[in-house]
Parts: C-alpha cells; sequence; structure tokens
C-alpha cells in the first residue's frame, strides 16, 4: 500500500542526505496519503539509509496505524501543519547548514534580495526558540502557518511544506541557497535590495510562472 508514496519519501531523505541538508540522524519527511493519513520518518534513524517499510502511518493527531517503529520525535509540527493546512501534501524539516546558521543568529530571510525569493517563496522567518520534541515546536510555527511555505526553526535548522514532494524539497534548497547569498552579501557589506513596486510586480507574475511548470497542451 502507497508503494510509490513511500518510495518518494526515500527519495526525498536521500536527497537531503546528499545534498548535506541532513547527517546522522537529523530531520524528517512526511506525506499526506490518498485516504488523509501522514506517512513519516522514524525516529532513530539516518535519511541516508531510511527504506520504504521503516515509515510509519499516523493520523492528524499522531496515533500510529501502521508500522513497527516510533513516529519522528518532531512529528507533532508535522501533524499540525497537515491539520492547519488541508492543501499541504508534504512536510520537510532538515538542519542546512548556512540556513542553520541564520536561525541560531535569529536572522530572518527578509531582504528584497532575489526575485527568485519573492516569487517562489516569499520571505522566511524565524520561530521562537521552542524545546525539541516537546508541543512548543508546534506552536512555535503555527503563527506562520498561513501566510509563509518555509520558516528558519531558531537553533533548529529549517522547515519547509508545499503542495508535492518537490515543492516542499524545492523550497528547502531554495531556503539554504538564499541563506548562503545573503550571508555573502553580508560579507561584501551589504547589498542593494528590489524596490517595493518592483517587488510588487514580481509577485503578481506567481501566477504565469506557475502554468509555465505545467505541461504545455498544444490542442
Amino acid at each position: 500500500m502507497d508503494t510509490d508514496l513511500r518510495q518518494e519519501i526515500c527519495h526525498i531523505c536521500r536527497l537531503l542526505y546528499d545534498r548535506g541538508y541532513v547527517v546522522s540522524n537529523d530531520g524528517n519527511v512526511s506525506a499526506r496519503t490518498g485516504r488523509g493519513t501522514v506517512l513519516i520518518t522514524p525516529s532513530g534513524v539516518g535519511k541516508g539509509r531510511i527504506t520504504p517499510d521503516m515509515l510509519v502511518e499516523t493520523d492528524l493527531e499522531g496515533h500510529i496505524l501502521s508500522g513497527d517503529r516510533h513516529p519522528s520525535s518532531e512529528g507533532k509540527m508535522h501533524w499540525m501543519l497537515y491539520r492547519e493546512r488541508p492543501d499541504v501534501m508534504a512536510v520537510v524539516h532538515a538542519h542546512p547548514p548556512m540556513a542553520t546558521a541564520f536561525s541560531i543568529c535569529r536572522r530572518p530571510l527578509k531582504e528584497r534580495y532575489l526575485a527568485e525569493l519573492l516569487i517562489g517563496l516569499g520571505d522566511v522567518p524565524v520561530t521562537e526558540f521552542a524545546m525539541l520534541s516537546t508541543d512548543e515546536v508546534p506552536q512555535s510555527v503555527l503563527p506562520f502557518v498561513r501566510d509563509h511555505s518555509a520558516v528558519l526553526l531558531a537553533n533548529h535548522g529549517a522547515l519547509t511544506w508545499g503542495s508535492s514532494f518537490l515543492s516542499a524539497f524545492d523550497r528547502m534548497e531554495t531556503v539554504e541557497q538564499t541563506a548562503k547569498i545573503y550571508y555573502y552579501v553580508s560579507q561584501m557589506g551589504g547589498g542593494v535590495e528590489i524596490t517595493e513596486e518592483q517587488a510588487a510586480q514580481l509577485q503578481s507574475m506567481n501566477s504565469f510562472y506557475q502554468h509555465l511548470s505545467q505541461r504545455r497542451n498544444d490542442q
């Protein structure tokens, strides 16, 4: 059951590991199934060696429905996102080095430096510090769930979500790449921001780029 989805989760986990966004047992990944349940990575297993049979199925409250392992200890923030955002189909949490450094400095990615950030992601805020594996973690993310698709978790890494696995993973890549560029800009003495008017125009082009990302219909 859910063979393709399980394989896709393992593929994303491997990408995170290969990119250096997670090491050892870092991070967690989940997806909403067609039945409205959640498949989530288990606790205590490195993402580079996750196999489909290791995944745990839960309901939206975190109750285990199938699987012989414990779900990720950070599952609470995943389940909260699925409850609050019915359009979200995948959630990715990782510790990409530069983005995590920004989270430790409590520095959001908010300057209007990159057109791609304005179009595809928007600003990336930093949550309040939350004690790991407690209800504090989802509570710290909750204020940003409606109007954002990524946050930096204070002293903890990054969290992204989306309507598909690729969109959630792509946002994680974008967060890390943006953090790297912002760091280089700061090392060079600061940059020049895109104006508010230009930013508004770029954001108005979202639907245009979404259309281009779809298959072309010649009919």
